[in-house]
């Protein structure tokens, strides 16, 4: 699962969605010890969501699924086709508007005192101006994101290319979905 995933499974306390956002962007118990109590267990709750979806069978269904050479990237190519998922089905899960969401995660981030990693602050600058998590809805604007984190990573990959298998997996994403996203 992805950021829209994490941030509403952390639920309405700002401190636990700090670290929802933070999980993917502090390494190591050290870096933990900066952040006040609360940020902390959110930071471990998005540890534990990684670990606990990564064990899932479902999850591990559909990574065998991937062909290769996305194989290699299934975990990047399943988080956001997982957030996808939630955003197309935000009203079964929210009674409030996934545009009032993102809204508040903007609002939490501008507000907060915590220290937040500069790579942290330009992504959700990017979230921002993309509106992101409302666009994720939109299966062109996750594989827009998907060619974004093909270009931010360090060694050739094929996610630029992963239209071509998109559509192909769209009912194993959603089978995915309804298995592992706690109701």
């Amino acid at each position: 699962m992805n950021f829209l995933a994490h941030l509403h499974l952390a639920g309405d306390d700002d401190g636990l969605r700090l670290g929802a956002l933070l999980g993917d962007f502090t390494k190591g118990r050290r870096a933990l010890r900066k952040y006040p109590e609360d940020v902390q267990i959110g930071i471990e709750l998005h540890r534990f969501i990684d670990s606990s979806t990564d064990d899932m069978d479902a999850v591990a269904d559909l990574r065998r699924r991937i062909e290769k050479p996305f194989r290699r990237y299934a975990g990047i190519i399943i988080d956001l086709a997982l957030d996808h998922e939630l955003a197309v089905h935000w009203r079964r899960f929210s009674d409030q508007s996934l545009e009032d969401f993102d809204a508040g995660v903007r609002r939490l981030l501008a507000e907060t005192e915590v220290s937040i990693p500069r790579r942290l602050h330009s992504f959700m600058d990017y979230a921002d101006r993309r509106g992101l998590f409302a666009a994720y809805r939109h299966e062109d604007e996750v594989l827009r994101s998907l060619r974004g984190v093909s270009r931010r990573l360090l060694r050739p990959n094929p996610l630029f290319r992963v239209a071509e298998i998109w559509d192909g997996l769209r009912p194993a994403f959603g089978e995915c979905f309804e298995s592992a996203y706690p109701a």
